[in-house]
């Protein structure tokens, strides 16, 4: 018997009961002794490429833990756990830098980590669980296939379950990069703040944290088209199933979590879609100007840039999350 869609209209007061600004504060005193504090670039070239007076800040997580933001929501789920709750280890299914994240925050516990990830997960992200110390366990490249190798692995061996973003400790987690951000934009603020949505802990964690401490920066979630549940979603206010697509930006083939799904409903202002070679256009053109290497999934909030889908108010100034960079340099995609 197939469980009924979740359908919500925006409640703001059901999206506190999940993850508080207090939550995302509680998070980053926990870990930022094991996080960096990311660098936050700016560049007059890109500035000029999108046009009407935009001025771009760019929070760059793929020079934190891990190359990606994913190390945030890792650490604080992990380091919450009782001693009773971590003596078995953990276990987790993702497609690479949730994985990797995990691996390392148990290490830095002592404790085992087991990693389902797709047979098909980019490899560089496979040898960095690997070399993190985590225990990777392959699976078919489906949403069913990853949970339920997870949940055979947890009954089996006790270990505690670490899920990927639909989690208030992982929303909180991601949260902390928000926090920084905007503490990095300075008294002027950001009136837009962009972020890439797959499974949508880092969008959950931003937007509490966005619209606590900045209640007028407009928080968008961008999305690969090919992968277009958390658009079709927020429009229609019943959460989406993956359909399996295929796209360049492969952290974001998951589908939204409920948790996420009731934060982003509630306090996102938008969520929009870019095409394949957007994608591809973007992290070049990031590759070029900014002389930093970042990864499809980071990319996506440009490419809605370059698009034109985002309205932008006459010198606007406007936050991307790049979200990783976790490239396979022998299969760039130009």
């Amino acid at each position: 018997m197939r469980a009924a869609p979740l359908v919500l209209r925006p409640d703001p007061a059901a999206a506190a009961s999940i993850v508080t600004l207090a939550d995302v504060r509680a998070a980053h005193r926990r870990i930022y002794r094991f996080i960096h504090r990311t660098p936050v670039l700016t560049s007059e070239t890109l500035d000029a490429r999108i046009g009407g007076g935009a001025h771009l800040l760019f929070k760059c997580e793929n020079f934190q833990k891990v190359g990606a933001f994913k190390a945030r929501g890792a650490q604080n789920a992990i380091f919450q756990l009782a001693e009773a709750e971590a003596a078995s280890g953990v276990v987790t299914h993702s497609s690479g830098n949730h994985a990797a994240a995990v691996a390392l925050a148990a290490r830095r516990r002592g404790i085992p980590a087991h990693i389902v990830m797709p047979r098909t997960a980019n490899r560089v992200k496979k040898a960095a669980v690997v070399a993190y110390g985590g225990r990777i366990v392959e699976c078919d490249p489906t949403q069913a296939a990853r949970e339920s190798a997870a949940e055979a692995i947890r009954q089996a061996t006790g270990a505690a379950l670490i899920p990927p973003y639909d989690d208030e400790r992982i929303i909180a987690g991601q949260g902390t990069c928000a926090l920084e951000f905007l503490e990095q934009a300075g008294p002027a603020g950001l009136d837009l703040l962009l972020v890439p949505v797959g499974g949508g802990g880092l969008l959950a964690g931003t937007a509490v944290t966005a619209k606590a401490v900045s209640p007028a920066t407009r928080v968008i979630g961008c999305e690969p088209a090919a992968v277009d549940d958390a658009a079709r979603g927020f429009a229609c206010g019943v959460l989406q199933p993956a359909l399996g697509p295929r796209s360049i930006a492969d952290g974001l083939l998951t589908a939204l979590g409920n948790r996420n799904f009731i934060v982003i409903r509630a306090l996102v202002d938008e969520v929009v879609t870019v095409s394949e070679q957007s994608i591809i256009d973007a992290m070049r053109l990031v590759w070029q100007t900014l002389k930093i290497i970042i990864e499809p999934s980071a990319a996506v909030p440009v490419a809605a840039l370059l698009e034109g889908k985002i309205p932008m108010p006459a010198d606007a100034r406007s936050g991307i999350i790049l979200t990783g960079g976790n490239v396979d340099l022998d299969k760039l995609p130009w």
